[in-house]
């Protein structure tokens, strides 16, 4: 019988906040109310690989708790891969020709960490990564994760406009960019809002428009009044920088936040959700179970990745599930290409390949999809606006990815709080978002009663952490309740 969720509202369970709703420390209001209908938590020992469903006809869900919560930071494990299967291929970035190992990897990340705190950056502070994606994109991502340094994604396809409203939401001390890419005139856009930048000393920006910001940093080409990425890497690798990184290691926890990630901004302006080392590493390590990726073999564990990592999809979903799971990550190009991505497919023999459903149309749209070997792909994970039926049907009998599945999630939650298990069936993956994820909450809004599934409910929303770090007043109602999205129905799970 098929289980229908009205308007729905999502949680993450948060261990040790007793702030957020099913925290480990009390039952939140709805899960009480819930025992009171005759609902009850599923035991660890009852739950299995099916996750649970609304009980008794009543429209709550309490994803399973099996699954132990990691209570470390992505730089410790970053280091407990690499400790672990240091020779196994870590990155390939297709279109820049680099390859790298997971103890390479590491050795990388860990100079570049010392580098940013070399020329002045310390923990807490906030530095945009504004381009497409490449090696520097993932290099920073995680550097700024080892030194505790929280990261900014920028948009690749910011103006000036956007550019000036984002670095000043969040006060950005840093921005990371290339020279330019297509027509994206980097290092032009940023002197239309700081021209301080031409005449400044590098790491010493002094600009009138963005106070905050102090360091640019050029990742391609020495630019005027910035340093240049190579450089800034290099001085990481001095025994001074190198110690003063351990010693920052040593204070920094789980809960501290780790990235800013702007919402599409569709209802309004942008808004900076803050998401913490906890957040990340065990939303990734939740996919990568989903996924079974601790189950496949190296050559079944190579994820290609066209995606923008500048989104939760492409971050989290893939450069952290990659390191969290030991999987290969490949990117096939700077910005989606779905010629490049069945190039990557078949030169790289990539097994699994994340995408939107625009995305996929594009690589089963095209015009020589059959002169390329995809032999080895197996499954994939698409998510990011609605699919189509037809279309998941066409992904797995025309590319014979048949452990496809459908993710369904929001930034603020890390991003994935649905989502199929490879097994499903096609019909499954066809019609529904899939099966909650573990340690997540969800429930109606805030009605004086449980409504049975099927009846209309509020608002999709959200409760995400209390975002003091964006100077966002709008977020403040955070600490008490979920705010609003306006997205419309999650529908049609199945058991």
């Amino acid at each position: 019988m098929a289980v229908y969720l009205g308007m729905l509202r999502v949680v993450r369970l948060c261990a040790g906040r007793p702030e957020v709703l099913g925290a480990r420390g009390g039952l939140s209001r709805v899960w009480q109310e819930a025992r009171l209908w005759g609902v009850r938590p599923l035991s660890s020992g009852e739950v299995d690989h099916t996750a649970p469903l609304p009980i008794g006809g009543l429209s709550y869900i309490q994803g399973n708790t099996k699954l132990r919560l990691i209570n470390k930071t992505v730089g410790w494990c970053l280091d407990a891969t690499a400790q672990k299967i240091p020779d196994k291929e870590a990155l390939v970035v297709f279109h820049e020709n680099i390859r790298l190992t997971f103890a390479q990897l590491k050795e990388q990340v860990d100079k570049a960490a010392a580098g940013l705190l070399s020329i002045g950056l310390r923990k807490g502070d906030r530095l945009g990564m504004w381009g497409p994606n490449s090696y520097a994109w993932v290099l920073i991502q995680l550097a700024t994760a080892q030194a505790g340094i929280i990261l900014v994604s920028v948009n690749p396809a910011y103006q000036a406009p956007e550019l000036e409203y984002a670095l000043k939401k969040v006060g950005c001390k840093a921005l990371v960019f290339p020279k330019q890419f297509k027509t994206q005139q980097y290092y032009n856009i940023l002197k239309q809002i700081c021209p301080e930048v031409e005449k400044a000393k590098p790491g010493a920006l002094k600009s009138q428009r963005l106070p905050d910001l102090t360091i640019v940093i050029s990742v391609d080409t020495p630019l005027p009044g910035t340093l240049f990425l190579d450089d800034v890497v290099a001085a990481g690798n001095q025994e001074q920088h190198l110690a003063q990184l351990r010693h920052t290691q040593k204070f920094l926890s789980c809960h501290d936040p780790i990235n800013i990630q702007f919402t599409s901004g569709t209802t309004g302006s942008p808004k900076g959700a803050t998401l913490s080392h906890y957040n990340i590493v065990n939303n990734s390590n939740m996919i990568g179970e989903r996924l079974q990726l601790s189950q496949k073999t190296a050559e079944k564990s190579r994820m290609v990745l066209p995606t923008p990592l500048y989104h939760c999809l492409g971050s989290v979903g893939g450069t952290m599930v990659s390191l969290m799971h030991g999987v290969t990550l490949i990117l096939s190009s700077p910005v989606f290409d779905g010629k490049k991505a069945l190039e990557a497919i078949s030169r790289e023999r990539g097994s699994f390949l994340y995408g939107t459903p625009t995305m996929f149309v594009d690589i089963l749209n095209q015009p020589d999809f059959s002169s390329y070997d995809i032999s080895a792909i197996c499954g994939g994970v698409i998510a990011g606006s609605p699919v189509p039926p037809e279309l998941i049907r066409a992904i797995i009998n025309k590319m014979n990815m048949k452990e496809l599945v459908v993710a369904y999630g929001t930034t603020e939650n890390s991003p994935v709080t649905f989502m199929n298990f490879p097994e499903d069936t096609m019909e499954q993956k066809a019609e529904s978002v899939g099966r909650v994820m573990p340690h997540t909450e969800v429930s109606p809004g805030p009605r004086p009663h449980l409504l049975p599934c099927g009846w209309g409910g509020a608002p999709l929303g959200t409760r995400c952490f209390p975002s003091e770090l964006t100077q966002d007043a709008e977020s403040t109602p955070s600490i008490r309740g979920f705010p609003g999205t306006g997205l419309g129905l999650l529908c049609g799970l199945r058991p």
